[in-house]
């Protein structure tokens, strides 16, 4: 099936499939290296043949896991060798029924308690709770049992590298790592492309395939020379751009920013993004605490007669997002930010690599943050990428905005 599949195939991607044969298999490295149709093509395999018992599908969700994971097996083997029964929360390949679950907070493991499994196949390892996994180890109890699972890498004190990938040898195991170039189906001219797009951690992570820890700045990629631009230097009008949003992070004892942005597509297609202006009010400091009816108020002030589009909100702010419905001075669609931390900063940090995210100088609240918002360390030696809480609150209506405008489904097509 692999070589029919994929004619043309590397050393390393050979190997993962023939070697793949432990209790514990594991595909880790860059993006778009062929990591995970390897582990797709070794499951395949193993399907028909594996020992009597329940078979199981895991992602961080059940919608990434048939976006990431079961389209392209369908793709693969066809409709007459697969079936997808969303209501069911199972899939049924080459006739056999295969249960699906998502992993995506610590109170997973309670989904696969109790069972005993046969085989299983994992997305996004990473990003499952630790808790999850152990579990789902302890169910693969079939004599026989495999276990077969994809990932990007992380920090290099994340419980898999260091449980897992670092104790290989002394466990029943095999891991296989891949970088752009174990894939020759890539296109030479794409992988400079994506090498171009990354930078400093995430250049390290998702191109070279290493676990390494986030340090320093978060945004280290951002260049006043390059991304502050001043009003005259606008390649338009303030109102004469394509689209507009306005992010909103919403606080009580924290300060709540808004950021009102402007869309326009360049001659190369490629949308740019500019942070035109800043709101931002610290009750703390001023001491006054302002009422969601006067931050709606004062959103309705900043917005003017900007024709905005859409308000991203802080998705916590449940209160504030029901007075912004109800006022009736507000037209734009009301929609619950994608709150996404690190995968929000990741996308963030792309734009802004590619230069297709720019600030306005008057925004100096923004500007400064992307100065101080730096990684936590603590939390890193704990294996977590987190910001420290500090200094963030405009960037993270930034991040409301590019996270939830590429992955909510709510934007119009251009």
């Amino acid at each position: 099936m692999a070589f029919e599949f994929y004619p043309e195939m590397s050393d390393t991607q050979i190997n993962s499939i023939t070697d793949s044969t432990a209790r514990i298999n594991i595909w880790h490295g860059s993006v778009r290296s062929s990591k995970t149709i390897m582990s797709i093509i070794r499951w395949l395999e193993y399907i028909p043949t594996a020992p009597k018992g329940k078979l199981l599908m895991i992602g961080k969700t059940e919608r990434t896991l048939k976006r990431n994971i079961l389209d392209v097996i369908e793709e693969i083997v066809g409709p007459k060798n697969y079936h997808f029964s969303s209501g069911k929360g199972e899939v049924t390949i080459f006739g056999r029924a295969i249960d699906i679950v998502g992993a995506n907070d610590e109170r997973s493991e309670n989904k696969i308690r109790g069972t005993t499994l046969a085989g299983a196949y994992g997305d996004e390892l990473t990003l499952w709770p630790e808790s999850f996994f152990k579990m789902l180890m302890t169910r693969l109890s079939v004599k026989g049992s495999m276990f077969f699972g994809t990932t990007n890498p992380d920090s290099p004190y994340h419980w898999l590298k260091a449980d897992y990938l670092d104790r290989e040898h002394e466990l029943n195991m095999r891991s296989f790592h891949f970088t752009l170039h174990d894939n020759p189906a890539l296109d030479p001219e794409y992988v400079k492309s994506l090498e171009l797009e990354y930078s400093g951690l995430w250049y390290k992570r998702f191109i070279q395939g290493l676990w390494v820890m986030a340090e320093g700045v978060v945004y280290d990629m951002f260049n006043n020379e390059v991304h502050v631009k001043n009003e005259k230097d606008l390649p338009v009008n303030i109102m004469e751009f394509d689209r507009y949003y306005v992010p909103v992070d919403y606080g009580t004892a924290n300060p709540t920013t808004f950021l009102m942005i402007g869309e326009r597509v360049t001659q190369n297609g490629e949308r740019e993004s500019y942070v035109l202006k800043e709101y931002y009010y610290d009750g703390r400091k001023e001491q006054v605490q302002k009422t969601n009816s006067q931050y709606a108020d004062d959103l309705v002030e900043f917005i003017g007669d900007i024709p905005v589009t859409q308000i991203y909100v802080d998705p916590s702010a449940k209160s504030f997002i029901t007075e912004l419905k109800q006022h009736d001075k507000i037209t734009a669609s009301i929609i619950e930010a994608v709150n996404d931390v690190v995968e929000g900063i990741r996308e963030v940090s792309k734009k802004i690599k590619n230069n297709l995210l720019f600030v306005l100088d008057t925004c100096k609240n923004l500007l400064r943050e992307f100065n101080a918002y730096v990684w936590d360390a603590k939390a890193q030696k704990h294996g977590e990428d987190k910001p420290v809480k500090d200094n963030d609150h405009a960037l993270d209506a930034l991040r409301y905005y590019v996270f939830t405008r590429l992955h909510g489904g709510t934007f119009e097509v251009w």
